[in-house]
């Protein structure tokens, strides 16, 4: 973990670490009692806390408009696409299963490896250890004001675009398929009743979202 050295992070329980890169498939082929989902759901609460706290401090927007930011830079795609920038995978251990289906490289299992990283950060050196990785890796993304599409919310969007007419969206599984630790779902995006988009995603929030790209984009061609 070499790689940690550029962002000054010297591991004091390098335990921590090893778990943060642990997928369940691993963790289950190998009887281990430990996986990454913990690490997970504490580095998703430190970085939206980093990244709420810059918006505050730095720009002079109303409430929804600061909120729909952060979504956009704490989103399944924006955190795949600074894991790769760090080149996680290189770290992240799986099953043998979910290995030869690429699940190291899969957009859903580095998203999740990048905020038990957090996670690890915050536990073994504290919150400005956790803060300065989070400042160096994703600051410069919303200092660069980049608008690129993997930090579109699409479901802020559609959501934002029904509302005009006093409607709301609702999100539906419809199908699951695959092994237990490998699985696809599919969701429909419906307004009042009616499917507006179908979308298939190797996880619900992921399929959500392209469910509600679809409908975004069956709107604009109408």
């Amino acid at each position: 973990m070499n790689f940690l050295k550029k962002f000054n992070i010297i591991p004091k329980n390098i335990e921590y670490y090893n778990i943060a890169f642990t997928h369940t498939s691993y963790s289950y082929e190998n009887n281990l009692s430990y996986n990454y989902e913990r690490l997970e759901f504490l580095g998703d609460a430190v970085l939206e806390l980093v990244i709420t706290d810059y918006l505050y401090n730095n720009m002079n927007a109303l409430e929804g408009e600061m909120t729909k930011l952060r979504a956009s830079y704490v989103c399944e795609n924006a955190l795949y696409e600074y894991a790769k920038e760090i080149e996680l995978s290189t770290f992240i251990k799986v099953g043998h299963g979910e290995k030869m289906s690429g699940g190291q490289n899969k957009k859903t299992i580095m998203a999740d490896v990048f905020e038990a990283l957090i996670g690890a950060i915050y536990l073994d050196l504290g919150y400005v250890k956790a803060k300065h990785f989070i400042d160096s890796v994703v600051l410069p993304h919303i200092q660069n004001n980049e608008n690129n599409d993997f930090l579109r919310d699409y479901k802020s969007e559609l959501q934002e675009l029904v509302q005009t007419n006093k409607k709301s969206v609702t999100y539906e599984v419809v199908g699951e398929s695959g092994p237990a630790h490998n699985k696809t779902f599919e969701v429909i995006a419906m307004v009042e009743g009616i499917v507006f988009g179908k979308a298939k995603a190797k996880s619900k929030k992921e399929a959500e979202q392209m469910a509600a790209k679809v409908a975004l984009e069956k709107q604009v061609n109408n």
